[in-house]
């Protein structure tokens, strides 16, 4: 049997966890704070994050990272991407040498620019081989809900993804495999930020045409981003490119398309923290997406948008009156 160590008890870490031990697996939930750990362990629920998930058995929680890692055949990561590197600095010491390292986060690393599974070698000291990427329309609350749903497991060597594919295959999760990294991190980590951008045409009171052309040319940006680093075109066409991208716009399950929303409705970064008490990933990174779109010279305009409303307090009625009013072009470009 399978055993696997899940660092990160958030939403999606725990939904996880779940498919993992529904899969077959043996899981240790690693968590910071010792009275959700215990909860866990005691009511068999993370009522923190998924009050409505009842975790199966062959899941235990733990706050020690050594006690999750040990023995693993599989390490997970489900943590917020701009803590990554400094987390690594605490586990790096205790993931096993041989276990194939899996990245559920969705980020671009503010200042270096790098990919989480570019972080996870460098900090982790983890051969890239041994990185895999999960990536696809996954809303955790649906996953707990065991809702059917498929997503992409990326890593360079194509064995590795298999084992980690097969270890999650779960009967209402189908995982799929591929090789190209580069696209499966670029458009899960451009999908969050383009999901701000449609929520705030919500908030404006935008309908769906509105929405729908938000999505298509956040599509082609993250297009022209993902080829400019190398990726295949083929994989935005897919599962951890169009199918993350509309699952992230569209629902009201999606923590970047809601805080889009009160942003669109003219509440401030700040004001939106204050009441939901949490942060969208796409507030995050959305510089760095726009820093690593700059270094290759790729213009990408609504994120270019979606920067000024978190970090200059632009209002997103100036963004669309900006966008609408840009030059016109061939679609292709």
């Amino acid at each position: 049997m399978t055993t696997a160590a899940v660092f990160g008890s958030g939403s999606w870490g725990t939904a996880f966890a779940a498919i993992l031990a529904d899969a077959g697996c043996t899981v240790r939930l690693q968590g910071r704070r010792q009275e959700l750990v215990d909860r866990i362990n005691r009511d068999r629920v993370n009522a923190d994050y998924l009050p409505e998930l009842s975790l199966p058995d062959g899941i235990r929680a733990t706050t020690d990272p050594a006690e999750a890692a040990d023995g693993a055949d599989l390490v997970v990561l489900a943590i917020p991407s701009q803590t990554l590197r400094d987390n690594l600095a605490t586990w790096a010491d205790v993931l096993p040498g041989d276990a194939p390292v899996v990245s559920l986060m969705k980020g671009i690393e503010l200042g270096t620019g790098l990919r989480m599974s570019e972080v996870i070698s460098e900090a982790g000291h983890v051969e890239p081989d041994r990185v895999a990427v999960v990536s696809g329309p996954n809303l955790a609350r649906e996953i707990a809900a065991k809702q059917p749903a498929a997503s992409v497991v990326a890593c360079a060597d194509i064995g590795t993804a298999e084992v980690v594919a097969q270890a999650c295959a779960a009967p209402y999760f189908r995982p799929y495999t591929q090789t190209d990294v580069v696209g499966t991190e670029i458009g899960g980590a451009v999908k969050n930020v383009v999901a701000l951008a449609a929520g705030m045409a919500e908030g404006l009171g935008f309908g769906d045409n509105t929405k729908s052309t938000i999505i298509t040319r956040g599509l082609a940006e993250t297009a022209r981003l993902s080829e400019a680093l190398g990726a295949d075109p083929a994989t935005l066409m897919g599962l951890a490119g169009v199918g993350d991208l509309i699952a992230t716009c569209m629902s009201p399950l999606s923590r970047n398309h809601s805080f889009g929303l009160n942003l669109g409705r003219g509440m401030s970064v700040a004001e939106v923290v204050a009441v939901t008490k949490q942060t969208a990933e796409g507030v995050k990174s959305c510089h760095s997406v726009l820093e690593l779109a700059l270094r290759n010279e790729v213009d990408m305009p609504l994120a270019t948008g979606v920067t000024a409303v978190v970090e200059q307090g632009v209002h997103p009625r100036q963004v669309a009156e900006a966008l609408m009013g840009r030059p016109r072009k061939h679609e292709r470009q």
